[in-house]
């Protein structure tokens, strides 16, 4: 076990990262102060359990901490890091706290450009119904576990983040990687970058590396450092040691056998899409080399609930379904509405209603946008929502528009960059039988509430 911390003050202490932490260090015993710049349901949970909040920024309230951390939306020049600099006070990143916390206990990571928060939900659930007491940090609300994060007695189960090198600075002591995809060029220069980060990554775990063989970058890495292979009859691969098989979808669940070398059993959870299978494979593949049986695994993920954001049923009106979704890349958005797709006798249509993500990732990957859409009848695309990235001069939401109809002229498509108007045609446009999916990881999520509104007026 690394040195033990008396007191931690986080900068930011409201985020959905940082105030996972802040309730993980409590539970471990740690004095946690905070500070953010709004208050927020976030911090009134946090008070509930004994976290003291400061809004706004307090340069005094680093005062006594053996710690001052951060997230990454916190500018290097905010007062309470400048004073605890000051005062000779260590200031660690959110990845650096996470990685004080990792060296705990025996940690489980869950790695990969898409699919973490949903595999963390998965492996956390199945050891917690066998009786274990995971610790666990997931990247959203989950309606089975009363918090987002926790700390327990045995395993720490968490998402290893890519975006802040979260992934390398945790030195977990197993790990799930799900695959390897382009984003967060800004932390890794390049493609190249983004897989040399996964390659070292995984070549520092110490124990059990469970891969997905069906994403050609991910399996490449996965054998070149013996890990078990995961994926689905798509491949003709013969080296996975955990595979998919009679696949089935409806009802807005996945049903399939799975077969480990731990034995075989037959699987049927409230999640759509092969991508969900995958998810589901990692995570029966980990549970296993942890001593947990598929038909435990099955029993466990039966009950499934879902994640928020995750195919999220918001609201049903005038015979129309409204879905919030969180993908925002290219492929979670291709793989979501597949999975939709795969259901399509139960709507009419499938309108799709888009918000991208970060001035500097759109400035870089918008093209990349042009086949995320094919299985939607109708396309709403919206301006950028920023995350915190400073504007670019001609990066805007119309270079996904422009993308989408480059590669399907036919395709409809309507630019709507105004919040109003885009609610306005959304209500207007939405008939009965069709199912609405807003998706993006901005303010968009509560697009389906302003719509259902206005259609009420």
């Amino acid at each position: 076990m690394s040195e033990s911390l008396r007191r931690v003050h986080i900068v930011g202490v409201g985020g959905p990262g940082t105030s996972a932490i802040a309730i993980i260090l409590r539970e471990m015993g740690v004095t946690v102060s905070g500070s953010d710049v709004h208050e927020s349901a976030a911090l009134e949970r946090l008070r509930r359990i004994g976290v003291r909040v400061n809004v706004p920024h307090d340069a005094n309230a680093v005062t006594g901490s053996d710690v001052v951390a951060h997230s990454a939306a916190i500018r290097v020049n905010n007062m309470e890091l400048a004073a605890a600099r000051a005062a000779g006070i260590r200031v660690w990143s959110r990845a650096q706290m996470l990685s004080w916390i990792a060296k705990q206990c025996r940690t489980v990571a869950v790695a990969g450009t898409h699919g973490k928060t949903t595999t963390t939900t998965l492996l956390t659930l199945v050891l917690r119904a066998v009786g274990r007491d995971p610790g666990y940090l997931i990247g959203a609300d989950v309606p089975q576990l009363a918090r987002s994060a926790h700390w327990g007695s045995e395993i720490f189960v968490v998402e290893a983040d890519e975006s802040d090198s979260s992934h390398r600075a945790i030195a977990p002591h197993s790990t799930i990687l799900t695959n390897v995809d382009v984003d967060h060029l800004d932390e890794h220069g390049s493609f190249d970058g983004i897989v040399d980060s996964f390659d070292s990554y995984l070549a520092a775990i110490p124990h059990v590396k469970v891969v997905c063989g069906d994403d050609p970058t991910a399996a490449r890495l996965g054998r070149k450092h013996g890990a078990l292979l995961y994926g689905t009859n798509d491949s003709n691969s013969t080296d996975y040691a955990v595979r998919a098989t009679d696949v089935r979808f409806g009802d807005g669940r996945i049903d399939f056998v799975a077969g480990t070398p731990w034995g075989s059993a037959a699987m049927s959870v409230a999640l759509r899409g092969m991508h969900n299978v995958r998810n589901v494979l990692a995570a029966v593949a980990m549970a296993g080399s942890l001593g947990v049986s598929p038909a435990e695994s099955a029993a466990a993920l039966r009950e499934f609930r879902g994640v928020h954001r995750r195919f999220d049923v918001r609201a049903t009106h005038g015979g129309a379904t409204f879905v919030d979704d969180y993908a925002h890349l290219p492929a979670e958005i291709a793989a979501v509405l597949a999975g939709v797709r795969a259901e399509q006798s139960r709507w009419r249509r499938i309108i799709a209603v888009f918000q991208p993500n970060r001035f500097n990732r759109m400035a870089v990957l918008s093209d990349a946008y042009g086949d995320a859409f094919v299985d939607a009848d109708l396309v709403v695309v919206t301006d950028i929502y920023a995350s915190g990235t400073e504007r670019i001069e001609g990066v805007t939401g119309k270079l996904v528009v422009d993308a989408i109809r480059g590669a399907h002229p036919k395709a409809r498509v309507e630019w709507k960059p105004n919040r109003g108007e885009l609610v306005d045609f959304v209500a207007n446009e939405v008939r009965e039988g069709d199912l609405c999916i807003s998706m993006g990881c901005g303010d968009i999520e509560t697009l389906p509430d302003e719509v259902v509104a206005r259609r009420g007026e």
